[in-house]
């Protein structure tokens, strides 16, 4: 059972969105809590019940709001898919991913981390998005695993320091359909393509994402932390 006030960065799209819908549906097991999503704007997402959208721009640290006073779980899910060779990627690229993946998510934790409080004994917990290519040498990948790197080096660090009153984990999926990657599935072709990439012969749905991350919230991830857990339909570890 979740219990508590949940804060998700970037839930009104795609992982985020589904994550939001999983944590506020009738069967999501949430007691007196309420789900502050913090975005641009709130794009798909439909307020009301325990859900508040708050605008924030993650890239511009004036915009991030005063947190709720007691935080039960936080969720940073804003990423960027910039694939392209080395040679055609400039230092703005490197920077913007830099940006929103790993600095986005520092100023979302420095503002949330005070207010960081288990329930019930049990810790609150912290979950970030990396990628299947940090760990997995990817072509064109080079400026969103330098920065999804980061980010898990971030993990661990912080599951190590804010142990044992925070638990911090990763999620690192590998394609996920969700509108940062449309273009890559805008064919039957295209899709077709992904999909044999994978033992499991699909790509990712945000269902798939956002359930990963609904277990590291709740209290049956209590004794996880410090992980990166691998959503990539057997990419990392199997040979069909």
């Amino acid at each position: 059972m979740l219990v508590g006030t949940y804060v998700i960065a970037g839930g009104s799209r795609g992982i985020g969105l589904e994550l939001v819908g999983l944590l506020a549906g009738p069967n999501a097991g949430i007691t007196a809590s309420a789900i502050e999503v913090w975005s641009r704007s709130p794009d798909a997402l439909a307020p009301g019940g325990p859900v508040r959208h708050i605008p924030c721009d993650f890239t511009d640290p004036a915009s991030i709001p005063e947190p709720p006073e007691s935080i039960a779980g936080a969720v940073y899910c804003p990423g960027t898919v910039n694939l392209k060779s080395f040679r055609a990627m400039s230092e703005d690229d490197f920077r913007h991913d830099w940006e929103v993946n790993l600095l986005g998510a520092v100023r979302f934790l420095k503002v949330v981390a005070p207010r960081l409080s288990g329930v019930d004994g049990s810790p609150a917990s912290v979950v970030l998005f990396s990628t299947v290519a940090v760990g997995q040498g990817m072509a064109m990948h080079s400026s969103v695993a330098a920065a999804k790197g980061a980010v898990e080096g971030l993990v661990r660090s912080l599951a190590a320091e804010w142990a044992p009153k925070v638990r911090v984990n990763a999620v690192a999926p590998a394609l996920v359909d969700t509108p940062l990657v449309e273009r890559m599935l805008s064919t039957p072709e295209k899709r077709a393509a992904m999909d044999a990439r994978y033992p499991l012969k699909r790509v990712g749905t945000p269902s798939d994402a956002a359930a990963a991350a609904r277990f590291l919230l709740s209290a049956e991830s209590g004794w996880i932390t410090g992980q990166v857990i691998g959503l990539d339909g057997g990419l990392s570890t199997v040979r069909a």
